[in-house]
């Protein structure tokens, strides 16, 4: 049976949204998307369109788009944002730097000064010396730990899978040990050059870091906290 092309499931290749959505139910402000590409500098990644920025590449992505308009399935030409240009910070003497400190009301009071580089007077973490020490923390810490919340799913629930290069809508009926193609490894940024650790393949464009095939296969999982 052939399907009409008005009905044929299609997916948007804006940035921020690739939603599926046919010809015929594709009406004015139903995609959501970035109008321009990122920038990442120092860990830090920032959509260059509304500069909302996160140091966790997941979270990042999950930025919702600041514009609305029509799905498409042709890919957008990114304006490569303007590298910024750092800031001169004046030094001061070392003379001037102890004038400074002694009238500064934080370093008075004790506490942490980032421009005068003092410490405060108390430290709150002490090093454990002993097993026993350590031991005893540990369980501290457990027992204030949150339970895990346990999660009741239905089986015929479609969900976006977390897993890193996946992003895709599964039924947990269809799950299976491969049914997600991922990267396992951590995304790399570094001088302009993105990629994965995980299959050390790196490329200079976003769009070409996007559509970097996954090295790994495994089940899907809807779950941020057990995502891979």
């Amino acid at each position: 049976m052939e399907v009409r092309s008005g009905t044929k499931k299609l997916q948007c290749q804006r940035i921020g949204c690739n939603a599926m959505f046919t010809d015929d139910d594709n009406p004015e402000g139903s995609c959501q998307f970035h109008a321009s590409g990122p920038f990442f500098h120092d860990g830090m990644k920032e959509w260059s369109c509304c500069k909302q920025r996160s140091h966790d590449f997941s979270l990042f992505l999950e930025i919702p788009g600041c514009k609305t308009g029509k799905h498409t399935t042709e890919k957008p030409v990114l304006a490569k944002p303007a590298p910024k240009h750092p800031i001169t910070v004046p030094t001061s003497s070392p003379v001037a730097n102890a004038a400074s400190k002694n009238s500064c009301s934080r370093c008075l009071q004790g506490f942490f000064c980032s421009d005068h580089a003092s410490q405060p007077k108390e430290q709150t973490k002490q090093t454990l010396n002993t097993p026993v020490q350590a031991e005893e923390e540990e369980e501290k810490i457990e027992s204030i730990a949150p339970p895990i919340k346990k999660v009741v799913i239905d089986i015929n629930q479609p969900q976006v899978c977390n897993n890193k290069g996946c992003g895709k809508t599964f039924k947990e009926r269809d799950n299976h040990e491969t049914a997600c193609s991922y990267h396992p490894g951590p995304p790399v940024f570094h001088d302009r050059v993105k990629g994965w650790k995980c299959c050390d393949v790196h490329v200079n464009e976003f769009d070409e870091f996007m559509e970097i095939p996954p090295c790994a296969k495994g089940w899907h999982s809807s779950n941020p906290s057990q995502a891979v």
